[in-house]
């Protein structure tokens, strides 16, 4: 014998889902449900032995509840509730994790506006002044002078150069190789999906040069929009991107504004605290 079991949730967290749901033995019902999915209602056919059911949320913040199931009920028209308690998350305890978040590393995304005026320039190179620190464990959540050291192979692993009309596509960041010219001489390494090229810090400026325009079409969006987290508020269009090797066609990207993003989406252990930023330009005359 089977019955139909009819799910809906009244109340979720705002990082609830997707669930896995499971009967009181254990055994898989469904897998991969989303939370718009359970708010709106969803029902199965399961053995008529099912007397609870299991719902387990895989996302970020992992957590489940067992219900057991009644006879009948109300198939529900109430309304679904946004609560706050399904996952609590204390930032900011330790001084040793900072773009981390439930366990997982999130983006640390910062982007520098540069205006040039009135002729157009193009972008030869940029100098950072960041201070990259990493703090030493086992210390309490306090910043001080005493408890870090401070890298010069440590950077953000991801820049994006653009104008309204170019793009450098996507910028992989490696720290320059140290005393060994033949590894130093692989890059840049070109990618499918983007290209690798060097940082070196001198002087306490991290340097990037090598920066060209790589895309297919100005008549094609250069950047997509996103919903993946609300810290970012779009995505590169790879599709319009082309990043293999280019001897002598590498247009310099002129205009008379550009914009930098920085991405650090690799590690959470370095406390990068920017403080300004030059791009060495030079006057394009037409």
């Amino acid at each position: 014998m089977s019955k139909i079991v009819y799910i809906k949730l009244t109340q979720t967290g705002p990082t609830s889902g997707p669930f896995d749901i499971y009967d009181q033995s254990g055994n898989i019902i469904a897998t991969g449900v989303s939370r718009r999915e359970l708010i709106d209602g969803v029902s199965y056919t399961v053995d008529d032995s099912v007397t609870a059911i299991r719902m387990a949320s895989t996302g970020i913040c992992k957590y489940e509840r067992t219900v057991i199931l009644n006879d009948g009920g109300d198939h529900g028209s109430s309304e679904n509730t946004i609560i706050n308690t399904g996952c609590v998350w204390r930032h900011l305890d330790t001084i040793g994790l900072y773009n981390s978040y439930y366990g997982n590393v999130f983006p640390y995304i910062i982007e520098y506006p540069f205006h040039a005026s009135p002729q157009d320039e193009i972008l030869q190179s940029f100098k950072d002044y960041t201070n990259v620190y990493q703090y030493v464990e086992g210390n309490p959540a306090t910043f001080s002078t005493s408890t870090f050291v401070e890298l010069d192979d440590v950077y953000f692993n991801k820049m994006i150069v653009y104008n309204n009309q170019q793009c450098s596509g996507l910028l992989k960041l490696d720290p320059k190789p140290r005393r060994n010219l033949k590894e130093y001489m692989s890059y840049p390494k070109y990618n499918s999906d983007s290209r690798t090229i060097v940082f070196a810090k001198s002087d306490g400026f991290y340097q990037i040069n090598g920066i060209y325009d790589v895309m297919t079409s100005k008549s094609v969006q250069m950047f997509l929009p996103t919903c993946e987290t609300m810290s970012i508020d779009k995505v590169l269009n790879q599709n319009n991107m082309t990043y293999s090797p280019r001897s002598f066609m590498k247009a310099p990207l002129r205009s008379k504004d550009s914009k930098i993003r920085l991405i650090l989406d690799n590690r959470s252990t370095a406390h990068l605290v920017s403080r300004f930023v030059l791009n060495m330009n030079q006057i394009s005359y037409k």
